[in-house]
């Protein structure tokens, strides 16, 4: 697996650590939580790139940093080939009609004292893409398009369904035309029934627009649907990267292996015979992070060297990329302090 010749979307080192303080009246610097420390990837236009992991690994983070709504502590993100992390606001804000987000909740997400036709039209305002007495025409549009009536756009929000208000998100995503989505879990907060729904909408949705998603998740099964390539993270780092087929089919990091063998098989023989492998202890705190690998204080094959040595993301002969010990490529792996 190679990163794409010519990207749309090129993070570089990208960290996101957000400072704790003690002290009321005089505060102090008390460490950080290190939320993102070191993504690197890439995204080719109409391509789809799935970031999974657990809660709380970074993954909404990362997503949110990429589009500069948290400013990232270091590194560098850049689209289209123009660097991101040095815009001031006003060009930043020019910049976000090009790269929108579908939130995670749509509840939350909506404003409720705000018509279904203000909420999808205000990126053509904000933009100002379109004159006032079009827009409603291209709300209406927006609504055929993500499968509700036009006739929604008098109602609101809290007058839906929660698929009907992700439907409500995506085409207020798209409003403004952009290249890029960040996908924020779009789908975690639905029934199973309608996850699939919205799941093929975003399929289709990008075969007739040229879409590029960042799809962010927790839930493998949706993300192996959806993505064309996957990346996997652990308290703030990438572990694993991989075309689609060769991760779910031959994952090599021992927490990619251990995530999908949580992943439900319908045909109960098969899923009686699998092994499953079961973690020991808990999520380590991302403000103290351990020393060395990161996954080594619950994986099932840590070694010595895994305490001492923090392993890099290596390019394996299948092409896969790797961040552990037990595979070649740790030439320059970083030595960590203990």
């Amino acid at each position: 697996m190679t990163a794409p010749a010519t990207p749309l979307l090129e993070v570089t080192d990208l960290k996101k650590h957000f400072g704790l303080t003690t002290g009321i009246i005089v505060q102090r610097k008390a460490g950080a939580v290190q939320a993102v420390d070191g993504l690197s990837f890439a995204i080719a236009k109409g391509e789809t790139l799935g970031l999974v992991g657990e809660s709380g690994c970074g993954k909404s983070t990362a997503g949110r940093a990429i589009l500069q709504l948290h400013r990232p502590t270091s590194g560098s993100v850049r689209f289209e080939g123009k660097e991101l992390t040095t815009l001031g606001d006003a060009e930043m804000r020019a910049m976000r009609r090009h790269m929108q987000m579908i939130f995670q909740d749509p509840y939350a997400s909506l404003n409720p004292k705000m018509t279904v036709e203000r909420l999808v039209g205000e990126p053509l305002a904000i933009h100002n893409l379109l004159p006032r007495a079009e827009r409603r025409g291209r709300v209406r549009e927006l609504l055929e398009m993500v499968g509700l009536k036009p006739q929604f756009a008098d109602r609101y929000a809290h007058e839906f369904s929660g698929g009907q208000r992700q439907r409500i998100g995506i085409a207020r995503a798209l409003a403004a035309s952009p290249a890029l989505i960040v996908c924020d879990e779009p789908v975690s907060a639905l029934d199973v029934s309608i996850q699939a729904q919205i799941v093929n909408l975003l399929e289709d949705l990008q075969k007739q627009l040229g879409l590029t998603y960042l799809f962010i998740a927790h839930d493998l099964s949706v993300v192996r649907h959806i993505s064309d390539r996957v990346a996997v993270m652990y308290l703030g780092r990438i572990v694993e990267m991989a075309d689609r087929n060769a991760l779910y089919e031959n994952p090599l990091h021992p927490y990619t292996q251990a995530l999908l063998s949580a992943v439900p098989i319908p045909d109960p023989r098969i899923e009686k015979k699998r092994e499953r492998i079961i973690l020991s202890g808990d999520v380590p705190s991302p403000v103290n992070p351990p020393s060395g690998c990161r996954f080594r204080t619950r994986c099932p094959r840590a070694m010595e060297i895994c305490a001492r040595i923090d392993p890099v993301l290596a390019t394996q002969d299948s092409g896969q990329q790797v961040a552990c010990h037990l595979y070649p490529g740790q030439g320059e792996a970083r030595t960590s302090a203990a």
